[in-house]
Parts: structure tokens; C-alpha cells; sequence
């Protein structure tokens, strides 16, 4: 049977890279994006079974709304790639409250949201891959040293996925990536790695076998620290 698996922030730079990579694989794949006439477009361009879905990760309320109608129209989910994110720069001193906030909702809350709606369905098909796309800026043993917002948004969700795996059963599994610094609109044209080079080991944890890592954090296909 063909599995399903929605990745936010599909639209460009990781995320559809990753859309094409889960198609190329056999995946039916929902890409979800904010703007859904623009999803739409991207999805007709690709090779597979690909689908735009409304996912706005800016509003906890209507997201989650969104996240059940998916279920509904597609039949389930069975993986889930929370990739979407944003990153803006600031420290303590000088990052505003509103970026601050906005982080958080994007990058922890909206995650947090669409793993609440999608997990028990999950459980109850009686399989689920989880994958929370991270940063070393959200690292501790990197001294999380990237903009305050983006850093501390993202070691809170490194944090949700050490803490969930352990309540889960052993067909559903929830691991963290840093993907490294990819060569994307976020990432800037000076980055070291072309982007392709950031899905592989989201992809591996997406497809990962039932005795494979839970609760993990990764890079290159490799453990790192938290």
C-alpha cells in the first residue's frame, strides 16, 4: 500500500527537494504550503503523486483545522516532515517581541500542532515516521549560537522530540536533523552543501525501518549531539 507523507514548507529550497525525493521513491506526497494556488503550480511541475494542501503554520487555530481536513481528504498520514520554518536575526537586546513570538508559533507550536492532530492516527494504522528538521544553531553542544529567536525555537523542538519518544509504540518513530547549512534562499548562495545534500538523511529517517533510531538527532546519517 502506498504511504503518505506531508512535509511543510514544500514549496522551495529543502522542502521541495524533499517533495521530489519522496515522490521519486514512490511516495504519495502533500505538499503543504501557505499559499495554495502557488502550491498548486509547483506540485503540476514535478514528476509523481503530488499534492498541494493549505498549511499555515502561522496560526495554531485554522492549522490544525487544516491538519484534520487533510486527514480526511487524503485517508492519513503516515509520515510526517516538519520542515517549514523561518529564521530571523536578533539577539537578546535587539530581537523584537513580535519576531520572537512568530518563531516560536512557526517553529515549536505549529510542529507541536500537526503531531497532536496526525500522531493518534498514526498509532492507530499502527505505523509512523516522524521528522523534526532542526539546525545545529539549536544545538546545546554547538553552544546554540545563531539568532536568538531561531536558535532557542529550535532547540525547544529538538526538546518536543527527545521528550515524545519515549511515550510512543515501537511502529512510530519521531527523530531530529540538522540538515546543514544548505545553499537555499535561508541558507544564502555562500553555504558549503547544494541542497540535495540536506535531504538525504531526512529521507532516511522518513523511511526508516521499525528497528531504526527513535528519539535521535542527526546529521549525514549520523548521531550528533543534542
Amino acid at each position: 500500500m502506498t504511504k503518505t507523507v506531508l512535509i511543510t514548507g514544500g514549496n522551495r529550497g529543502l522542502g521541495l527537494e524533499t517533495v521530489k525525493a519522496m515522490a521519486k521513491d514512490g511516495y504519495k506526497v502533500l505538499l503543504g504550503c501557505r499559499d495554495l494556488e502557488t502550491g498548486k503550480e509547483i506540485a503540476s511541475q514535478q514528476q509523481g503523486d503530488i499534492f498541494a494542501v493549505k498549511i499555515d503554520l502561522s496560526d495554531s487555530g485554522e492549522l490544525r483545522k487544516q491538519a484534520q481536513d487533510i486527514l480526511t481528504v487524503h485517508g492519513g498520514i503516515d509520515v510526517l516532515i516538519n520542515n517549514g520554518a523561518i529564521l530571523t536575526n536578533g539577539t537578546i537586546s535587539t530581537a523584537s517581541p513580535e519576531d520572537f513570538y512568530q518563531s516560536m508559533q512557526v517553529n515549536l507550536l505549529a510542529p507541536f500542532d500537526l503531531i497532536q492532530v496526525i500522531l493518534p492516527h498514526m498509532i492507530k494504522r499502527g505505523y509512523g515516521r516522524i521528522v523534526n528538521v532542526t539546525s545545529d544553531w539549536g544545538s546545546f553542544a554547538d553552544g546554540l549560537d545563531g539568532p536568538l529567536s531561531y536558535s532557542v525555537s529550535k532547540a525547544a523542538l529538538n526538546a518536543l522530540t527527545l521528550n515524545m519518544s519515549s511515550d510512543l509504540p515501537n511502529n512510530v518513530k519521531v527523530n531530529s536533523v540538522n540538515p546543514g547549512w544548505l545553499r537555499t534562499d535561508m541558507g544564502g548562495p555562500s553555504a558549503p552543501l547544494a541542497v540535495e545534500e540536506g535531504v538525504e538523511t531526512i529521507k532516511w529517517l522518513a523511511t526508516l525501518p521499525d528497528d531504526g533510531p527513535n528519539g535521535g538527532f542527526f546529521n549525514q546519517l549520523k548521531p550528533i549531539a543534542w
